[in-house]
């Protein structure tokens, strides 16, 4: 029995891409595997720890739990897509200066995350930032770093 094949259209990073493939392949292996954007990574795989962390059609979803099909026609950006666009320079400066990541395996998934919450422009408590990033693990940082850098750059993005 031949397994069900599936064609998909979507625009990945700004490109447009098509591509026929099994009808189980989960977004995140179809980004990998496919089309080569390693950036995001496969850890629990079943939607807690966030190490597969994409932004569809401008809202951070996991991408172990979404299918390549359910994003169909819709805009996908990878790690590797907001780092080109720029709009993480200061965030991921920050994360280096902060000592905020280590091994690297969670840190695109936090930066997806972190990017997600940083573009609400308010004021935002230490606690704030971690009840939002409380979705994504990180096994070797201990959490304080990222929570320093992701509140030193809230704050200088709303001129504090």
């Amino acid at each position: 029995m031949s397994e069900e094949m599936i064609t998909v259209n979507m625009t990945v990073n700004g490109e447009a891409v098509s591509k026929t493939i099994p009808v189980r392949t989960h977004l995140v292996d179809f980004i990998r595997t496919e089309l080569g954007f390693t950036g995001s990574h496969l850890g629990c795989e079943h939607g807690v720890c966030g190490a597969c962390s994409v932004r569809v059609d401008g809202d951070v979803v996991r991408g172990c739990l979404l299918l390549a099909a359910q994003a169909d026609g819709c805009e996908v950006l990878t790690i590797e897509g907001i780092t080109d666009t720029g709009e993480i320079s200061d965030l991921q400066e920050k994360f280096v200066e902060r000592n905020a990541l280590q091994c690297g395996y969670c840190t695109p998934g936090m930066l997806m995350t972190a990017a997600e919450l940083l573009a609400q422009k308010t004021e935002m408590s230490r606690d704030d930032i971690r009840e939002y990033m409380s979705g994504n693990y990180c096994r070797c940082t201990g959490y304080h770093a990222i929570v320093d850098a992701i509140e030193s750059i809230n704050n200088e993005r709303l001129g504090g």
